[in-house]
């Protein structure tokens, strides 16, 4: 097993995500152009956590922070040591609120894993980072949006997670609408129903299968293409604000939805509605933009 010295150091950058985007449950994440940013050094012992931005007065200071666990897990993988290791995080992506934070982090830490020890061994191939992202963190479309970049649809073939880039229309200019409240994606989750009736499903598949073609090739059907009611009716318990911010700027025209598990709202708009999305009493209004590039490490030191 290859030892990681002291004085190795890596800094990662890691987009925002929106996922599910109305009726593609589970299969579908846009990433945002706001990013969070990593810095991990390897030290002879130890732990030590430096953050900023969102979360600095909650998050943990130790082993126990999602970032250096991810770390942890990435180095795992590929059979090298677990040395001290020094995190310093700015955090701009919101904290639970259904914007991919824990998934922009454990992308974070299985990229800084891998550059941390790719001088020494076989790294972690993009395909690998999928896998273990999305068995250590769970959402698969977020992981697939935060890791590559622009609009990903993601599936399983067996136990094999798979991922594909779709093409976005140059003129879809995603707006989110930020609540000061936070929801736990598990409190979310809590709320689907094991199953669906088949008048459900099938209105979900046929709106998902729009959706591509909306988003790719035809925005002025997002309004139609982004009709859910597969997951957000049955969660409406849980973010009744959202909720009544989604339905009224639907009646208004724009392809408003949940952001992942809520509570935020992302607008799938075009570059001539966006500024017509119009701003919620309380709420912070961002116009991110898109990620066209994923995950990136900006900076590998080597001891």
């Amino acid at each position: 097993m290859p030892t990681l010295g002291p004085g190795r150091r890596v800094r990662v950058q890691v987009p925002a995500t929106s996922a599910n985007l109305g009726p593609a449950f589970d299969a579908a994440g846009l990433a945002l152009g706001l990013f969070d940013e990593v810095e991990v050094e390897t030290t002879r012992a130890g732990c030590t956590v430096e953050v900023s931005g969102e979360g600095a007065d909650d998050l943990p200071r130790d082993e126990a922070h999602l970032v250096v666990r991810a770390v942890r897990e990435g180095l795992r993988a590929v059979g090298a040591d677990q040395p001290g290791l020094r995190l310093r995080a700015i955090n701009r992506i919101p904290h639970g609120r259904g914007l991919g934070s824990s998934a922009a982090a454990t992308v974070a830490g299985l990229l800084a894993a891998r550059g941390l020890c790719a001088d020494d061994l076989p790294g972690l191939d993009d395909r690998q980072v999928l896998a273990l992202a999305i068995g250590f963190e769970g959402h698969g479309d977020n992981v697939a949006a935060c890791l590559h970049g622009g609009l990903s649809l993601v599936w399983v073939e067996g136990t094999t997670p798979r991922v594909v880039r779709v093409p976005l229309h140059p003129s879809v200019v995603p707006v989110v609408l930020v609540p000061s409240t936070e929801l736990s994606t598990d409190r979310a989750r809590g709320l689907l129903p094991e199953s669906v009736p088949h008048r459900v499903a099938a209105h979900a598949a046929g709106r998902a299968a729009l959706l591509v073609h909306a988003l790719g090739e035809r925005p002025d059907l997002l309004l139609a293409a982004t009709e859910d009611r597969l997951h957000q009716p049955y969660r409406a318990s849980a973010f009744p604000e959202s909720m009544a911010v989604v339905r009224s700027l639907r009646d208004g025209g724009h392809a408003a939805v949940i952001s992942g598990a809520g509570p935020s709202v992302l607008v799938l708009a075009t570059r001539e509605s966006a500024g017509s999305v119009p701003v919620v009493g309380g709420w912070a209004r961002l116009e991110p933009g898109v990620a066209s590039r994923g995950a990136q490490v900006s900076q590998v030191v080597a001891a």
